[in-house]
């Protein structure tokens, strides 16, 4: 199991939502200011070709761990991805451990950078991604939405 600070999950979300019976439910925790990991083991059902996580699982992923590097630290950030830039290095499985690690790069006013990456149980890297991350509006980030989002610590 992820050791660092848990993150918050909603109840929906494709990749993070606990009440998602459709979703990957994954948890997510914090290392320091800047970084985020999360462990997973993919279910067959979420397959392309036989044993291989389907790609934009792989990508639904990536673009999750890496807006939650910007959710770390004392000031946390929910932002939009605007680009997410793939390299699919080696195949996915499912049925195995992974580990993914997000990691902030450039944290700007209106804009952010990261970096996410996928590994398998022997650390070979597997799968990531850069993305370029916007600011949400601030009539998105009300206290009554992340209510409505479910936006909170749910118990394992």
């Amino acid at each position: 199991m992820s050791t660092g600070e848990k993150q918050a999950n909603s109840l929906s979300c494709f990749v993070c939502g606990v009440a998602n019976p459709v979703g990957l439910q994954l948890r997510f925790y914090s290392h320091g200011a800047e970084q985020v990991e999360a462990e997973y083991i993919v279910p067959e059902h979420y397959q392309g070709y036989p044993g291989l996580v389907h790609g934009g699982i792989v990508a639904a992923m990536l673009d999750e761990i890496c807006a939650r590097a910007l959710m770390t630290g004392e000031n946390p950030r929910f932002m939009f991805t605007a680009r997410l830039e793939l390299r699919y290095r080696k195949n996915v499985p499912v049925g195995q451990p992974l580990r993914l690690l997000g990691r902030a790069l450039k944290n700007k006013v209106h804009a952010a950078t990261s970096h996410g990456a996928i590994y398998n149980a022997e650390g070979e890297l597997l799968a990531e991604a850069e993305a370029l991350l916007v600011n949400i509006p601030a009539d998105m980030l009300t206290s009554e939405n992340a209510k409505l989002l479910g936006w909170r610590d749910y118990e394992e």
